[in-house]
């Protein structure tokens, strides 16, 4: 029975190199070292994110009917998803990059809090609450300010 290759170990979740390839039909095997690729480094969600992107052919509006997540949802899912897969700007390059697109559209100016306006925009990198639910929050706390 074939498995899924893991592509981190599971003791210090270093990538792991693939050493030994064989085929099954006429009994041909490579040695070396071979890399598991850019998609084998992808955990299951993000495939599962990938596969809906290419099941909609790119539309994250049907994206967002399939997953039942919202929209700025879709997009910084799919943002992270090309960040992981190497294709877009590193997060070093850019600073906000954990930040769905359309969330810093609804900051409050900065007379606001720092440390609570900080602490709103961990949570939503940390995925505990939707870019709508920071905004709402943001909003909220530039009135109390």
């Amino acid at each position: 029975m074939a498995r899924d290759v893991i592509s981190t170990c599971p003791v210090c979740e270093a990538e792991l190199a693939i050493t030994r390839l064989h085929c099954r039909t006429c009994g041909t095997a490579l040695e070396g070292e071979f890399s598991v690729g850019r998609f084998g480094r992808l955990g299951r969600e993000q495939l599962s994110l990938l596969e809906s992107f290419l099941r909609s052919r790119g539309n994250l509006k049907e994206m967002e009917r399939e997953l039942g997540i919202s929209y700025p949802t879709v997009r910084g899912r799919v943002d992270a998803l090309v960040r992981a897969l190497g294709l877009g700007e590193t997060a070093a390059a850019a600073p906000d990059a954990d930040v769905p697109p359309g969330a810093a559209e609804e900051l409050p100016s900065d007379d606001a809090p720092a440390t609570g306006r900080r602490e709103i925009l961990e949570r939503l990198a940390r995925r505990e609450i939707t870019a709508d639910e920071a905004a709402a929050a943001l909003r909220v706390q530039a009135r109390e300010a």
